[in-house]
């Protein structure tokens, strides 16, 4: 019969009138009465992603194919067939793939795949990656950097967006995870909050007390009293001109050398980010108002004046 399928002319040599069974991931058709595979290259016309349709949520998210990416330029990622040149050894005509991607969005995935693997190296969440993400979309589209590498307005990119979600970190911890140097990272941080006319929080010894001290292993008295330490040295006006990351070392290195759990100064510094000399110049500001600057209910392991006076 003309309007029979392919699929309903093959049956079983020995049992015609019986059921096939189809094993779509085989591809095979077999006969349910004595399991003779009597069709191969079964094509499965079914999904092939899971169907979210009789869940509770309004949205069906089943889809084919990868997800667009809103702040790519062009969202057409398809791949396209076409004619190439040539033949293979049988005398075919050769084919060949073409992405439709622009130097623009290939420039864009460059960069978002480098701001992923930095954050990921300092355990970033996506939140901070997609904010870098959009800080550093807005400064290509707006072509405000001209002569600066990508890589360095991704890393400067990432530093802002770490800063504006209110997690900062140091250059130098940007600046171990990327390929480019603290300086580099320093000039487009600035370029780029002057073109996109933004701003961040001025950090403070607080944004930095809690990680350091678990980064050292200091015990949570410990991290207290750093902590007092370095919000009355600057509320008492001690360490003017100071960074809030140097205060916080060297206030983390007199909290620590007062208890039992002491650090030296380059333990200190390695996880800061700061050199020694660096932290010896605000310890040196601070030391002669210790008694000021720690808590009343501090329990000393080393009494005040036993303190190492740099």
């Amino acid at each position: 019969m003309a309007g029979r399928s392919r699929f309903a002319e093959v049956c079983c040599p020995q049992h015609p009138e019986s059921h096939l069974i189809e094993d779509y991931r085989a591809g095979d058709q077999i006969c349910s009465e004595c399991g003779l595979v009597v069709g191969d290259r079964v094509i499965d016309v079914g999904s092939e992603w899971r169907t979210f349709s009789n869940e509770k949520a309004n949205n069906d998210p089943s889809r084919v194919g990868g997800p667009e990416n809103p702040l790519l330029n062009g969202s057409d990622l398809s791949t396209i067939i076409g004619p190439g040149s040539g033949g293979d050894s049988f005398g075919n005509s050769k084919y060949q793939n073409r992405r439709s991607m622009s130097s623009s969005d290939r420039a864009l995935i460059n960069a978002f795949r480098e701001i992923s693997n930095m954050a990921d190296k300092i355990n970033l969440p996506k939140t901070i990656i997609d904010r870098a993400n959009v800080l550093f979309k807005q400064v290509h589209d707006g072509k405000n950097l001209k002569g600066r590498s990508n890589d360095a307005i991704a890393s400067a990119s990432l530093y802002i967006a770490c800063r504006q979600e209110g997690v900062p970190r140091t250059f130098k911890e940007i600046c171990a995870v990327s390929k480019i140097s603290k300086k580099e990272i320093g000039r487009c941080f600035k370029l780029i909050l002057k073109a996109l006319e933004t701003q961040v929080d001025l950090i403070t010894t607080g944004d930095f007390m809690s990680r350091f001290c678990s980064n050292l292993g200091l015990p949570t008295f410990a991290q207290k009293a750093a902590t007092h330490i370095a919000r009355k040295a600057v509320d008492l006006d001690i360490v003017p001109g100071r960074s809030p990351i140097s205060v916080a070392a060297a206030a983390i290195y007199m909290a620590s050398q007062a208890s039992d759990d002491k650090r030296t100064q380059k333990d200190i510094g390695d996880i800061a980010g700061v050199a020694d000399v660096t932290i010896r110049q605000s310890y040196k500001l601070m030391y002669p108002h210790a008694k000021e600057l720690f808590p009343e209910d501090f329990k000393f392991s080393t009494p005040i004046e036993l303190l190492p006076p740099l």
